[in-house]
């Protein structure tokens, strides 16, 4: 109120006036702040956008669909929704594994991944001919930095050859490569609605 009345001295208005215009260029800073903060919140969100180019580059080889974060994520969702998420999941670990540096860890990461998804007891097994088992299962004797390279290569192939193509063919790709307004592909017009709206929330919920 101090400062109120050393306004009133400089300025010829009512103290009523000077609440109303004092009151008015608050509730105006407060605007400028929330744009502001919108602001940046569209800038974020603009920069995490995925570029149609990078989606169509999934489609060129699933080497480059897994080596990028998104389209890894995208992946996963897919195959979670097929029920067979364990072959991404044991080429994810392997890479993991590869990059292990203390020599004193490779053993037990090692087991690790063997007893989930290679023994006859995993709980994720993965498809593996009986050759490449036994061959990885000799390899836990001396665990390596490559001692999973022929499995994680068998199992890549397995990918690359059966569900990578069921995926291009998805609405978790399609719905991410078909620009706006492009209108209805004959794939997606025999999905309804609220299908597309949740496979569309899968995606971007695991790629955020």
């Amino acid at each position: 109120m101090h400062c109120l009345h050393l306004l009133l001295d400089f300025f010829p208005f009512s103290a009523k006036d000077m609440k109303h215009r004092l009151g008015f260029l608050l509730q105006k800073s407060d605007s400028c702040d929330y744009s502001s903060s919108q602001s940046k919140k569209e800038k974020i969100s603009s920069s995490q956008r995925l570029s149609q180019e990078e989606v169509r580059k999934w489609a060129d080889s699933l080497e480059n669909l897994i080596h990028h974060d998104r389209g890894l994520a995208a992946f996963r969702a897919f195959l979670k929704s097929e029920y067979s998420e364990e072959n991404i999941e044991f080429w994810v670990s392997c890479e993991e594994y590869k990059k292990t540096k203390s020599p004193a860890k490779l053993s037990p990461k090692a087991r690790k991944i063997y007893d989930e998804f290679i023994s006859v007891q995993a709980t994720k097994e993965v498809n593996l001919d009986s050759c490449t088992r036994e061959k990885t299962s000799h390899n836990m004797l001396e665990p390596t930095l490559s001692c999973f390279d022929e499995a994680q290569r068998k199992i890549f192939t397995l990918m690359e050859k059966d569900s990578y193509r069921r995926f291009l063919k998805s609405p978790y790709y399609l719905d991410l490569v078909s620009p706006p307004g492009a209108g209805c592909r004959p794939e997606n017009c025999k999905r309804n609605h609220a299908h597309t709206l949740d496979c569309n929330s899968n995606i971007i919920s695991q790629c955020a």
